[in-house]
């Protein structure tokens, strides 16, 4: 990507920006750089249609869940140390947010569904 840059404007929930802020903090990241980060993770393995042109995964390949923790952690370091806790949590916060998307994603797709009667997340028939 070049030195030119362009301003993308888009609108989200206040809650929603309070949580990317705060995890924009913990990363010692500015919200416009986590954001960009994110969409750029998001769009990871996706071609876009008009293009063909895969989007590589900034992982290792011997990955295959597609976290790449190594990076992740020298990130949370930049800004200074932290302890293991800290840096479980910096973990674990971004494994949260992708079930939370990944669980959102199907049930907009209704391939799962959350039944109190059944304790839980369920498999639709579809």
């Amino acid at each position: 990507m070049g030195g030119d840059r362009q301003s993308v404007k888009t609108y989200v929930p206040t809650e929603q920006k309070d949580v990317w802020r705060d995890h924009a903090d913990e990363l010692g990241m500015s919200l416009s750089e986590f954001v960009r980060t994110m969409v750029q993770a998001g769009r990871r393995g996706f071609a876009p249609a008009e293009s063909g042109e895969r989007v590589e995964p900034a992982s290792d390949p011997s990955d295959p869940s597609g976290h790449d923790l190594e990076s992740g952690v020298e990130r949370a370091l930049e800004s200074g140390p932290r302890s293991w806790d800290e840096l479980v949590q910096v973990v674990v916060g971004d494994v949260e947010d992708e079930l939370e998307a990944t669980l959102d994603d199907l049930q907009e797709r209704n391939r799962v569904r959350y039944s109190g009667r059944e304790g839980g997340y369920v498999l639709t028939d579809e």
